[in-house]
């Protein structure tokens, strides 16, 4: 239990930070973007109404407001009126709000705020593609800046190939490869996050990753058999394993990025990850969903971050019931990756130990 004992001590630090005040007034409305093809037509913004059903199936009660610290600069520019997504000193978060992971976006969004220094300087960019769930968003944090983004899934869905796990295989899994495309060009970095993670550090700790010359940044893991994410075919065949020709690549999870969207933009690194998920269509080269195209353009020229940034593998793997430990080191935020979710968990009376450690930012539900 000295595991529980050392969070708790880590947990109770860190709401220290928290302030409690009167909500601030509201960001203006966020607006959903449609995208119906990958061209300049990407961020004209359109009126989507809220499905009703979403509503009446998700309750979550209301989070404390959150006000920076004084040392934050945000808020003298925040005087000035200048408060739009282009705000140089705001820190760009994107998360995906899928109907099925809903609870742990929101649990997310909960923690980076209660962990953030300055969580007003935190602009959210949600990613949708069934219904658009931006009153939700609202009425749970009402000072949140955020907009929401449409996401058409007839832009993958003839380049998804079957994976060994079905929620692998959903459309909104791949919006990550589009982000460069829809979000505003005055956007110049993203960080990418799943939803069935929990950030316990300050977020603009890994914001500010030096990229180097590399366009995306992310932990990771060369012990890992790099080998097992191909096919054996892929691997007997040199001109597709040639790819890692003078490349020392490494595993690394796609559910936390820092990504540089002005190199991604001048690469075209969207078209170079579709050209391998049209290959995979007719040659499987891989079993996964939407992680290997990643290691196939970026392993090897990643820029490496620290472990505790993404102590990923907490849902375990296939195998029911089936619980994991912390990686060694220092944490700065869980990953229940794989196929346990902390919710589910919860909800049956079966939860993995850890998963206490996502409970305290859940937000599901009516208050007590």
């Amino acid at each position: 239990m000295l595991w529980i004992m050392r969070f708790s001590g880590f947990f109770s630090a860190a709401m220290v930070m928290i302030v409690l005040s009167p909500s601030l007034q509201s960001f203006p409305p966020a607006e959903a973007i449609r995208s119906s093809h990958l061209d300049g037509n990407l961020r004209s913004p359109v009126q989507t109404p809220v499905a009703d059903h979403s509503r009446d199936r998700f309750s979550f009660r209301k989070a404390s407001a959150f006000r920076n610290a004084e040392e934050c600069s945000f808020g003298e520019r925040k005087i000035l009126g200048k408060t739009g997504v282009c705000d140089p000193s705001l820190v760009h978060v994107a998360i995906t709000l899928d109907v099925e992971y809903l609870r742990g976006s929101i649990a997310a969004v909960h923690s980076i705020l209660q962990h953030s220094l300055c969580p007003e300087s935190i602009f959210f960019h949600f990613l949708v593609s069934e219904t658009n769930l931006e009153t939700l968003v609202r009425s749970t944090f009402p000072q949140l800046k955020f907009k929401v983004y449409f996401f058409n899934p007839e832009i993958v869905r003839n380049l998804i190939s079957t994976s060994v796990r079905q929620a692998l295989e959903q459309p909104l899994n791949y919006a990550r490869n589009y982000l460069a495309d829809l979000l505003e060009s005055c956007v110049r970095r993203v960080i990418y996050l799943d939803s069935d993670l929990v950030v316990v550090d300050d977020i603009s700790k890994l914001w500010t990753t030096r990229l180097e010359s590399r366009t995306i940044g992310a932990p990771e893991y060369c012990h890992a058999n790099f080998t097992k994410y191909f096919t054996a075919g892929f691997w007997s065949d040199r001109g597709l394993s040639g790819t890692f020709a003078g490349r020392k690549p490494c595993y690394f999870n796609t559910g936390v990025m820092v990504i540089d969207l002005v190199r991604w933009r001048r690469y075209g690194y969207t078209k170079r990850i579709e050209r391998w998920m049209e290959i995979q269509k007719s040659d499987r080269i891989y079993e996964l969903g939407s992680l290997p195209p990643f290691l196939l353009v970026f392993a090897g020229h990643v820029a490496p971050i620290e472990h505790r940034w993404n102590q990923h593998g907490l849902g375990g793997d296939n195998v029911r019931g089936s619980c994991r430990d912390l990686h060694p080191g220092p944490v700065s935020l869980l990953h229940w990756s794989g196929s346990g979710k902390p919710w589910l968990r919860l909800d049956s009376k079966q939860p993995c130990p850890l998963d206490a450690l996502w409970a305290p930012y859940d937000l599901f539900g009516h208050p007590h």
